[in-house]
């Protein structure tokens, strides 16, 4: 058994596609680690875009809503960035965590 793979091992175009085979696999610039690596990226990335993209169409649709009537608008603007008329003055609470509750 040993004898035939020497064999095959001594043959030129077999051991120069495993040397060739062994070199794509690990030392070249696109070798495997690096494509399950950027595998890997492309899936996380892939998640991003969709938490992104489901983000997007939250805040279009609230957007829509505030900018059709303007006490919504100011109901957004007091709870979401905290703005004021003048001479009020503004409490925020917060949970025990030191985080603005939102309603």
């Amino acid at each position: 058994m040993l004898q035939k793979i020497l064999h095959y091992g001594r043959n030129f175009y077999v051991a120069t596609g495993l040397g060739l085979l062994g070199w794509m696999t690990f030392f070249d610039a696109n070798d495997l680690p690096s494509q399950i690596r950027n595998w890997w990226k492309l899936r996380e990335l892939d998640r991003d875009a969709t938490y992104y993209q489901e983000r997007i169409k939250t805040i279009q649709i609230e957007r829509q809503e505030v900018l059709g009537n303007d006490q919504l608008r100011e109901k957004f603007a007091r709870e979401k960035y905290l703005m004021k008329k003048p001479g009020e003055d503004v409490f925020v609470i917060v949970d025990e965590k030191n985080e603005p509750l939102e309603k």
